[in-house]
């Protein structure tokens, strides 16, 4: 007991009052958890859709357990396709693995091509934000070629790369890039005079204000073109496997229409959704984290 007695008076040393007397300083509460409240939030946000998704299922089941059904039931998918449900990892040869070795093989054409994009997207962005004239030349064409579906640059991309894996992740480019470069651009045109008022009065150059000025003020906009950018870029890489071949996953849905196998498609259509939806919320954390230190600063 006075060893402990003695370790507390050294963490918190007494104060002296001006007549002398010791005052006893208060110590600093314990951090206390409410369990109540975490339960709260956690039931708020996890029992909504886990009930809309056992509705969903139910209904499912119904409509199409009748005779005559042309897509199969969930419990006929669980049964079936149970294998690539529980064991996402195995693998038994080149082409008999497991969905996760797929998606994580998609995952690395998407790294490729979209983080090009992202790189590319923000210079070229940043370039033309700095430019009325910049903007009001390339803005149109941009508009246009954003509406061109993934696959129509499939066939050029192959003419040029010869290759499937390259021309997979120049789709995954072409695709992703151009909501980087719009939001980036709008984000640029937008920063206040005031910023730029301040970078002259400092006197900084081109590289200073690019990384202490215009990125911090454009990162809202830089990441909401990066969130439309991460969804497009696994729209393609899904849609150009099933052309291209390989082990992704978009090529073992095509391979699994072809040998009739829908409960696996089914089962491939949830990974791709949830990991989709991981890709998304990564994307939207890390935007939240870099625009709060932006206007922090």
């Amino acid at each position: 007991m006075a060893a402990t007695a003695h370790k507390e008076n050294l963490a918190i040393p007494p104060a002296i009052s001006p007549k002398g007397k010791i005052i006893a300083l208060p110590g600093r509460p314990a951090a206390k958890f409410n369990t109540r409240k975490i339960a709260l939030a956690v039931a708020r946000n996890v029992l909504p859709p886990l009930i809309v998704l056992a509705v969903i299922l139910v209904i499912w089941q119904i409509l199409c357990s009748e005779a005559g059904a042309t897509l199969p039931p969930p419990s006929q998918v669980w049964q079936e396709s149970y294998d690539l449900i529980a064991y996402p990892f195995f693998n038994y040869g080149s082409q008999d693995i497991g969905l996760g070795w797929r998606v994580l093989i998609s995952l690395q054409r998407v790294a490729y091509g979209f983080g090009l994009a992202a790189i590319t997207g923000v210079l070229i962005g940043a370039l033309i934000g700095q430019s009325i004239w910049a903007m009001r030349g390339l803005d149109p064409i941009f508009q246009i070629l954003r509406t061109v579906p993934p696959l129509a640059w499939l066939p050029l991309s192959l003419a040029a790369f010869q290759d499937s894996n390259p021309s997979a992740i120049f789709v995954i480019f072409i695709t992703s890039i151009w909501p980087v470069i719009i939001n980036t651009a709008v984000g640029v045109r937008n920063i206040p005079q005031d910023y730029r008022n301040v970078a002259k009065v400092l006197c900084l150059n081109q590289f200073e204000f690019f990384f202490k000025i215009m990125l911090p003020s454009a990162a809202p906009y830089i990441f909401t073109g990066l969130r439309i950018g991460i969804g497009l870029s696994w729209l393609a890489i899904v849609a150009a496997e099933m052309l291209t071949g390989g082990v992704g996953i978009g090529f073992f849905i095509w391979d699994a229409w072809n040998s009739s196998r829908l409960p696996d498609i089914i089962v491939a259509l949830a990974y791709i959704g949830v990991v989709g939806f991981i890709l998304d919320k990564l994307v939207s954390a890390v935007g939240t984290i870099v625009t709060r230190g932006a206007s922090a600063n």
